[in-house]
């Protein structure tokens, strides 16, 4: 997921080192022309890749070009802000369509990349026949890290909507509930992003629950009940991530050192729950 400058102000002494490589980046992707402009300075310094050639004379036809001024007149800013923005809409609506296949059957939790993307990752695209630009647009749109072997030392579930299907909403408090013995050798974590820049929500004095938390309560069975919101329930502060009201949220779960039971799918994330 994306990552933006936090207020220093405002978060505690363990989010500065956060802070701190942030401060000077913003890597959210804007849409409109500054778009246009950041890929100027990526073609201008760096080496093209063979397979990526093809879009050498398709940037040309929008004025980037190596060793050239990108200098758009006003008409063509126009024309290329609302390209961006035309595409932006298309990317959010197969983000959509890409979470709408569940990794577990009737439940909301999705991979967040398609086969042919993560086949593609981890051959470096050896195959000839397969080259799934659209697939990658969409997956970059929301992630920064593509990992080489998917499923070996990490594994990811995405959701964007509570178990009855709405859109999980920063003003409401909801419950995931993350059964006993979670197959991971290390720890999972759930980690909460904002919906409309896949990037951390700003200014939040906490970005996720994970079973490497101080204080995390469990139920008498092992299990864990975490909670996201804009106020903490009462006695579950350190099982709580913070949201913001306004806007609508997402969750990435990451299994670190992921086991069989989560191939296998003998366990099963719980889904997310508004809490009345």
């Amino acid at each position: 997921m994306k990552f933006y400058p936090l207020s220093q102000a405002s978060n505690p002494p363990e989010t500065k080192f956060v802070d701190a490589i942030n401060v000077l980046f913003d890597s959210t992707i804007p849409y409109d022309v500054r778009f246009y402009e950041a890929l100027d300075r990526f073609m201008q310094r760096e080496p093209w890749i063979d397979r990526d050639r093809v879009m050498i004379d398709q940037l040309r036809t929008i004025g980037i070009e190596k060793g050239k001024p990108f200098k758009p007149d006003e008409k063509t800013k126009q024309v290329l802000n609302d390209a961006v923005r035309e595409a932006h809409a298309w990317l959010d609506d197969h983000y959509e369509l890409l979470l709408a296949t569940p990794y577990n059957e009737g439940t909301r939790w999705a991979m967040p990349a398609s086969p042919v993307v993560l086949k593609g990752l981890m051959t470096d695209y050896a195959d000839p026949n397969a080259y799934p630009v659209d697939g990658r647009g969409v997956t970059y749109s929301y992630a920064f890290f593509s990992p080489k072997h998917f499923g070996e030392g990490q594994f990811y579930l995405m959701n964007i909507a509570d178990k009855d299907g709405k859109p999980l909403d920063g003003g409401s408090t909801y419950r995931l509930h993350v059964p006993a013995n979670a197959p991971v050798k290390l720890y999972w974590s759930a980690t909460v992003y904002d919906r409309a820049t896949h990037a951390f929500i700003r200014e939040m004095p906490k970005l996720a629950c994970s079973s490497l938390t101080a204080g995390l309560t469990k139920n008498a069975d092992g299990s864990v009940d975490a909670y996201f919101g804009p106020t903490a329930p009462a006695g579950k502060e350190s099982n709580w991530v913070p949201t913001k009201a306004g806007g609508r949220f997402e969750v990435l779960f990451r299994f670190y050192g992921p086991e069989k039971p989560l191939f296998d799918k003998t366990w099963k994330l719980g889904d997310i729950m508004e809490v009345k």
